[in-house]
């Protein structure tokens, strides 16, 4: 009896309930680090974007009134 034939035989509670429970109970740490990390790492992403393109608007906005020649 190899694992499929083992893993087929077991109920449906166990391959979708219990299973995933002890993986969770396990690595749960390790996926809630990566997960966090992911998060931590979007929201900075997202706060640099959006100070550069503050940045921009600030520069764009007071060069175009310094200087009313156009350019």
């Amino acid at each position: 009896m190899d694992l499929k034939e083992t893993f087929a035989a077991l109920p449906w509670w166990v391959k979708w309930v219990a299973i995933p429970l002890i993986a969770l109970f396990v690595f749960g740490g390790l996926i809630f680090a990566v997960v966090g990390f992911v998060v931590k790492l979007l929201f900075k992403l997202l706060l640099f974007v959006a100070l550069v393109g503050a940045l921009v608007y600030l520069v764009r906005k007071f060069t175009s009134s310094g200087s009313s020649s156009g350019g």
